[in-house]
């Protein structure tokens, strides 16, 4: 064994230790219990980040902990290749996304590599290949054969630069993501999967995954956002009836306008004679598609100068178009109560619209309608038969009503909207349709799939090649045989996505998945960002339940358990100048000074000495330029530290706060453990105590201290995943083992026993040099192969039993007493301690606490 821990040299050497035995590669075996580990899969953006490694890390430390526990672990890897950032890439610097694709794949593969992940790379997807996205093409064909695949014209968040229909997500602060650009509101046709036909399932469903996190829950049940509420019908003289959704029926005779879409017929109707409208509603085209936006912005519309009869009064009801209603949301039309509704008091009171309190407190309390809408359910006032009814009592009857004219009735909403999969890029897999003029939309015929992306292509401004390219676009009729178009859109990466975890379980199978899927499934760990909780994750479920329904899979839900790991924070630092604005200054090039509590008073800029400001610990990224390489980090102090810090800095679901002092420190402690074995290790041999082995107190005190130890990081890392405190203990039991001195043959094997015990433990976060440690303890084989150490419960009764002796609260002596002691003797030897004899004196004793096992308080 090496005087120094040299990971450079460790590193390269265990790596091909694995690689030779291929111990990362798995099958299906039905006599072992299965653990599938399964980390969201990355963008291939050109480098990793502190994030990808600590999700990753964290990936795998749980999955060689669970090999230790003899099960048969599967740990993939892939990439999530396709998206807008390669398009970008190509544009700016001139090289076919494919190209950049395939490049930052390699680099950051070796970077996964170079940090010992577990991974089988047999089995590894990239989402950008045909022989991967011919399967999702097949799947869309067979979907529209069902129904569960339609075409329409739909609204959306349009990006004049990118050219591209972009998420709400993608919208920040009314600007692309990307471009920066305006994002206007535009109709357009889009292919749409129908998730509306599983939303109840999707919803009843998270009430069997316990193994979710509930803000992950509750974020879906929220998006999908059942209500239940009554349908009721508006006719409108001169035009069809207008129907509302409304779950306040109650509040029906306080309706005093109703307001429309911008896209609605009606509205649309106005505009075509109307230049005002007209302008107006071009207007609400300019403004981001989402209900979260347009709560926020100020309630604006237009008279359209027609009117709406009251279904029950039938007074006239002047009808609006508002920039606050979306088309793609219930009916695309609302009846407003400006008096119980918020947003509908805004817009009246904007325009002098009148406000009618229908609702009353239950309590015979008086409600404020002149600063805002009064929100509460109650008892109905101001229209005529329903008065006195409470607000559900009014509910009742008046769905009924609705029901028996045949204007309306009871019906379950959902906030939920189909997916819409349409992306007007290039840099995505191909939508497998053509379209027709005399046979309509018709899929391509599964023999023919996959449609082809091609990669050898040059960009022209920012309109997509395939696009561009006549030839590419012309195809004939597979229904007909006729001349037709290829489809141009390609689909939103979510499709990639949601079903990669199973294409992993089936590695080369010609077909989506194979039996083996059915083996694998579900995933027993997932692991990625919260930020997913309503996009991927509700994607990737809907996704399964596809598959399940077509026969490929047997479960209902795609993962078992779900962890959601924190964000990596970092200091961040910034000056501004006239000249260029706020520019943000690596941490890297600061100088900073503390105070005594370790707060920042003051950073410098190293490279003109000047002052920065601290904008404090913030999310690691590009744009405040904070980001730490991990690729340093490993070249500096090796991946094993970088794996240790990481796990150490903090429980997984919390953020972690960026160190260099943390990586310093788990530099240090990985150099302690390899000393105390190399220490060991040149002693002599030493083999483990035998079964009948006598111990003395200080042995026994040790092995009590190390099968402890060894309970609770098992307990931390298979159950509470909680790695901090697990290698927290190790650390302590490290402390315990540096203050044991006994060179006897049993004190040795003592020793021997902890120190394997220690690098067990310690294998699955620093792999490699846990490996070196394992053999030069004299163990043949890999570590990664042997099994978790087992708790020697007789280890753990204790015959002595060590107690804090304290006077006043402060601590005064320590005593060692039998475990049974009665509270006479524990009292008695706490007195007869020469140091609190000495703190006591000739003082009356007021009162004495005895803590079994722990302390004595001795109160004068």
């Amino acid at each position: 064994m090496e005087e120094e821990y040299k990971p450079e040299i460790i590193e390269p050497a265990v790596r091909a230790l694995w690689d030779e035995s291929k111990c990362f590669e798995v099958e299906p075996d039905p006599e072992r219990e299965k653990f599938y580990c399964l980390s969201m899969l990355p963008y291939p953006s050109g480098r990793l980040h502190m994030g990808h490694v600590r999700n990753y890390t964290i990936g795998d430390v749980i999955s060689r902990f669970q090999r230790m526990q003899g099960k048969n672990v599967l740990q993939p890897m892939g990439w999530d290749a396709f998206g807008l950032p390669a398009e970008n890439a190509a544009i700016k610097h001139g090289v076919p996304p494919a190209q950049w694709t395939y490049e930052n794949i390699d680099y950051m593969r070796n970077q996964l590599l170079r940090l010992g992940f577990a991974y089988d790379w047999r089995r590894e997807v990239t989402t950008c290949r045909p022989e991967y996205y011919r399967w999702e093409q097949l799947m869309f064909t067979r979907l529209f054969r069902q129904g569960l695949v339609y075409r329409k014209s739909s609204v959306v968040n349009w990006d004049p630069v990118d050219q591209t229909v972009l998420a709400n997500e993608q919208v920040v602060d009314g600007r692309g993501w990307r471009s920066g650009a305006p994002v206007e509101r535009r109709e357009i046709p889009q292919w749409f999967l129908k998730i509306t036909a599983y939303t109840e399932e999707l919803l009843d469903c998270l009430d069997r995954l316990p193994g979710w996190p509930d803000a992950v829950k509750t974020m879906q049940r929220n998006w999908i956002g059942r209500s239940e509420g009554v349908e009721i019908a508006f006719d409108v003289p001169g035009h069809d009836p207008v129907t509302v959704f409304t779950t306040r029926p109650d509040t029906l005779m306080g309706v005093t306008y109703m307001a429309v879409a911008p896209e609605h017929p009606l509205a649309e109707a106005a505009a075509a004679s109307n230049p005002a409208v007209a302008e107006f509603v071009e207007e609400c085209r300019r403004v981001q598609a989402s209900e979260a936006v347009l709560e926020t912005l100020e309630k604006k519309g237009m008279a359209l100068g027609i009117s709406a009869r009251h279904p029950i009064s039938e007074a006239e009801v002047p009808v609006y178009v508002a920039n606050f209603v979306l088309a793609g949301y219930g009916t695309g039309a609302v009846m407003a109560v400006p008096a119980h509704d918020q947003r509908d008091w805004e817009f009246a009171t904007r325009y002098g619209l009148p406000i009618v309190q229908v609702i009353e407190p239950v309590d015979a309390g008086q409600a404020d309608i002149s600063s805002g809408a009064f929100l509460d359910q109650g008892r109905l006032i101001n229209s005529g038969d329903y008065d006195g009814l409470t607000s559900q009592q009014a509910f009742e009857q008046l769905a009924a009503r609705f029901e028996s004219e045949g204007r309306g009735g009871r019906k379950v909403n959902y906030r939920l909207r189909d997916w819409g999969v349409s992306r007007q890029r290039y840099w995505g897999c191909p939508i497998p349709m053509v379209h027709c003029a005399d046979c309509g939309s018709v899929p391509v015929p599964e023999s023919e799939l996959p449609v082809l992306l091609p990669e050898d292509v040059k960009f022209m401004g920012v309109q997509s090649p395939i696009k561009a390219d006549p030839e590419w676009r012309k195809t004939s009729c597979p229904q007909c045989g006729g001349a037709a178009e290829r489809e141009t859109d390609t689909f939103d990466t979510f499709v990639e996505s949601s079903w990669y975890y199973a294409r992993y379980c089936s590695p080369g199978a010609d077909a989506i998945v194979d039996e083996n899927a059915n083996y694998w499934l579900p995933v027993d760990q997932y692991i990625g960002g919260i930020e997913h909780a309503v996009m991927h994750l509700l994607y990737f479920r809907f996704w399964h339940k596809l598959m399940r329904d077509n026969g490929l899979l047997r479960c209902d839900e795609p993962a078992t358990n779900l962890l959601c790991q924190g964000m990596v924070l970092a200091d961040s630092f910034y000056r501004d100048s006239a000249e260029e604005g706020r520019r943000w200054i690596a941490p890297s090039e600061v100088t900073i000074e503390r105070d005594q509590t370790g707060e920042i008073t003051r950073a410098v800029w190293d490279q003109d000495g000047g002052d920065v400001v601290h904008a404090g610990r913030t999310t690691m990224s590009k744009s405040k330029n904070n980001g730490v390489d991990p690729q340093s980090l490993v070249d500096r102090y090796g991946a094993d530290t970088v794996r240790l810090f990481t796990m150490f800095a903090a429980p997984p679901e919390q953020s972690l706060e960026w160190s260099d002092e943390g990586v310093e420190g788990a530099n240090r402690f990985l150099k302690r453990v390899w000393k105390a074995v190399r220490n060991h290790v040149d002693a002599g041999p030493a083999s483990v105590p035998a079964a009948a082995t006598e111990f003395d107190s200080d042995q026994a005190e040790l092995r009590r201290r190390l099968h402890h130890c060894i309970a609770k990081v098992g307990d931390d890392m298979g159950r509470r995943y909680t790695f901090n405190t697990a290698i927290a203990a190790i650390m302590e039991l490290m402390n315990s083992l540096a203050r044991f001195d006994d060179e006897s043959g049993t004190g040795r094997a003592v020793r021997q026993e902890a120190l394997q015990a220690v690098v067990l433990m310690l294998s699955p976060i620093v792999p490699h040099v846990a490996q070196v440690m394992w053999q030069a303890l004299g163990q043949s084989g890999l570590v990664v192969d042997a099994m978790w150490p087992e708790v020697d419960e007789s280890a753990l009764v204790q015959d002595e039993v060590e107690m804090v002796v304290q006077v006043c609260g402060k601590l005064r002596g320590r005593i060692r007493i039998a475990a049974d002691a009665t509270r006479e003797t524990i009292e008695a030897a706490a007195l007869a301690e020469t140091n609190v004899q000495r703190f006591v004196a000739e003082k009356p004793i007021r009162k004495l606490i005895v803590v079994p096992g722990r302390l004595v308080n001795i109160v004068v």
